[in-house]
């Protein structure tokens, strides 16, 4: 096991319809037993497109390891938030179950976009990736900053699909380069 912390899948119980969107983690636990360690190291928060918080421009309430995520519609100049979803990051003894895979990056985003599918990767790669990765990665090749921390959007970022940065999506007109790998059940 590579790191001393992992991340949780993400989760996304809430829509902005009625007061916000509150992804709190009294609630995430409630709902998800067993998949949030007891003290959580960081929170991440993207919109459910990929935006990042900055980029989305909503004016937000809570974003802590303690309370979770609480976007307030009342606190909005257009009385309406994004939709967001959120993870954890846990210490190690939580994460134990999790292998992670080598990086891998198999595109650059000189044509259409950053494209890391997961099917051309486990084709390529044989015997590397498992069948059903329960987590991923991507951070950029040059800084290893993670993809939610570019400002990015991302057209997929899925741990059974895998991560794709079209070119199209970013005000930039250009993706980063982005590498991925994927947290595998640990064999026994």
């Amino acid at each position: 096991m590579a790191g001393a912390e992992c991340w949780t899948e993400w989760f996304d119980r809430d829509d902005p319809s009625g007061t916000g969107d509150w992804e709190t983690l009294s609630n995430l636990r409630q709902e998800n037993p067993g998949k949030i360690c007891p003290s959580p190291l960081q929170i991440e928060v993207t919109t459910t497109s990929g935006l990042s918080m900055a980029s989305a421009g909503n004016v937000i309430a809570v974003a802590d390891t303690t309370t979770g995520f609480i976007c307030k519609n009342s606190d909005q100049k257009n009385k309406r938030c994004l939709d967001y979803r959120v993870r954890f990051s846990c210490p190690f003894p939580f994460c134990a179950g999790v292998c992670w895979t080598p990086w891998f990056d198999r595109d650059n985003p000189s044509g259409t976009g950053d494209w890391e599918h997961f099917s051309a990767l486990r084709s390529e790669n044989s015997g590397v990736i498992c069948d059903n990765p329960l987590y991923i990665q991507a951070v950029t090749t040059d800084t290893m900053t993670p993809a939610v921390s570019t400002g990015q959007n991302f057209y997929i970022y899925s741990p059974t699909g895998g991560f794709v940065c079209r070119n199209q999506d970013q005000t930039t007109g250009m993706c980063r380069d982005y590498k991925v790998r994927f947290g595998c059940p640990c064999a026994h």
